[in-house]
């Protein structure tokens, strides 16, 4: 929980946005997702290469690792002539750490959300499971972003999406890691019907009997023009509908600030949420603008007092 001194210098609204926390070494990333093992690390993976990989022992210092994969799988180059994954996804259920992830090119929708499994999580001993799901250039969504959310009564959730007709959600077989073939359908979260298509990036948790959405609005990987902003909505059901602050559909344009761009800290995004021993973290990417619009790690404590996310 926070002291007593940090809530006294919580913002009082969500425009007043805190600086990232303090993190030093190997800081350079796009898409993180982090985890904490049981004997404290934490692994961090990202957009890049084979999957890029951090660790820190306190949250503060980091230190590049190696790609995940030793060898890039095969079926990638179908997806992507370069090839590298992108916003990988790490969890941890049943014994052994699993990470989607997404293989594409930028501004298509030719895409594939793959899966690997890991008993460690490290680098180079990622086994991949192969493909997920995927979009194709005549589909109306993008199968990239994944989010792996279990619910209460042990049902398995993936959340996807980019632009097009927005965020999206199917169910998973747990003994696969792969849809469920007894539930095919592919539900909406989030969307933008009218002005720009720009919401991707879900991530869901849930909190105080709230299943919470959270997604990454407008404008991505610009450096120093980038628009990219986190929102969130919440309902009352894994599926939805989620709604913000207002009361406003996710579907409809809606969502709740979480992080937007204020002074040097320019296009947070491309953020997940990670419980760790001292609350609720929200980690995140942003350009920043005191270095040519360097893409940086940023983390910081939410706060859920409110009722809704408050980042510190």
């Amino acid at each position: 929980m926070p002291t007593a001194a940090l809530l006294a210098l919580m913002p009082t609204a969500a425009s007043a946005y805190p600086n990232p926390g303090r993190v030093t070494g190997s800081v350079v990333t796009h898409d993180p997702s982090m985890i904490r093992t049981s004997s404290g690390q934490y692994l961090l993976y990202a957009t890049g290469g084979g999957i890029s990989n951090k660790t820190s022992g306190d949250r503060v210092a980091f230190s590049a690792g190696a790609d995940a994969f030793s060898s890039r799988p095969s079926w990638w180059r179908t997806y992507s002539s370069v090839p590298e994954a992108w916003a990988p996804d790490i969890s941890y259920h049943g014994g052994k750490y699993l990470m989607y992830y997404s293989v594409s090119s930028f501004g298509s929708n030719t895409s594939a959300i793959g899966l690997a499994g890991s008993t460690t999580g490290q680098p180079g001993s990622w086994s991949d499971y192969g493909i997920v799901y995927t979009s194709s250039s005549s589909s109306d969504y993008n199968a990239i972003d994944p989010n792996l959310f279990v619910d209460d009564d042990g049902k398995w959730w993936l959340s996807f999406g980019s632009w097009w007709t927005g965020i999206k959600m199917i169910r998973i077989d747990p003994s696969t890691g792969k849809q469920l073939s007894s539930d095919t359908a592919r539900r909406s979260l989030a969307s933008r019907p009218s002005g720009t298509k720009a919401v991707e990036a879900p991530f869901v948790v849930k909190r105080n009997g709230y299943y919470y959405l959270f997604a990454s609005y407008d404008t991505c990987c610009a450096g120093t023009g980038s628009t990219y902003k986190v929102k969130v909505g919440r309902a009352t059901a894994v599926t939805g509908p989620y709604r913000d602050k207002n009361g406003v559909a996710m579907t409809n344009n809606g969502g709740t600030p979480v992080l937007e761009s204020h002074g040097s800290v320019i296009g947070p995004g491309g953020q997940s949420i990670m419980n760790d021993v001292d609350g609720d973290l929200i980690v995140y990417h942003y350009y920043d603008g005191n270095d040519n619009g360097t893409p940086k790690l940023g983390v910081n404590l939410l706060n859920w007092s409110s009722g809704w996310p408050v980042a510190y």
